[in-house]
């Protein structure tokens, strides 16, 4: 798993550079990888695919819709319809990859390339994590599109239960585990 960061998959970096290719020992081993963010456009980066900011300087900053697409119901039935979101870039479907789930501002949000996931959202946000990202980024608020610090507390109010109950049902797919059965 590569989580998110302030950092871009477009730095000149070292460590961002082996990242992005480390990302291939589990894609070419057939082992499981999930991106969130920025691990997301790393693994864009790896498989070729631009990395880009929005083209009127957009950031997602809160919560944002997405929709599924046919293959993301294939890999979980219930998405919820709005996801935590902290980043300025986007990322272009990689060739080969499998579109999970869209949204408005940047379109792809959720990728499937073999064993490999890529989210642009943070579903592992937890309310801790929020208001430290609340706190600590709070001039992200100032980007266009991204929502107030009010907005984050009511949506996580609001949105929270089902992206914590897709999280789960998602980490039960990438790893192989099938979903418990309820007792009757």
């Amino acid at each position: 798993m590569i989580f998110g960061g302030p950092q871009s998959a477009n730095d000149n970096e070292d460590f961002v550079h082996r990242e992005i290719d480390w990302i291939g020992v589990p894609l070419r081993d057939r082992k499981p990888y999930l991106g969130i963010c920025l691990g997301a456009q790393m693994m864009a980066r790896h498989l070729g695919s631009r990395v880009f900011p929005h083209p009127q300087g957009h950031a997602e900053v809160g919560y944002y819709p997405i929709r599924p697409t046919a293959a993301g119901l294939t890999v979980c039935a219930q998405w919820p319809d709005h996801v935590y979101q902290w980043h300025r870039e986007g990322f272009d479907l990689p060739a080969g990859g499998e579109l999970l789930a869209e949204g408005d501002a940047f379109s792809v949000q959720a990728v499937r390339y073999g064993t490999g996931y890529a989210l642009q959202f943070h579903p592992e946000v937890t309310h801790a994590m929020m208001y430290r990202w609340l706190t600590r980024g709070a001039h992200r608020m100032e980007l266009p599109g991204a929502k107030q610090r009010h907005e984050h507390v009511a949506d996580r109010a609001v949105h929270d239960l089902a992206s914590r109950n897709w999280l789960s049902a998602f980490i039960d797919h990438w790893i192989g585990n099938k979903p418990a059965q309820s007792a009757s």
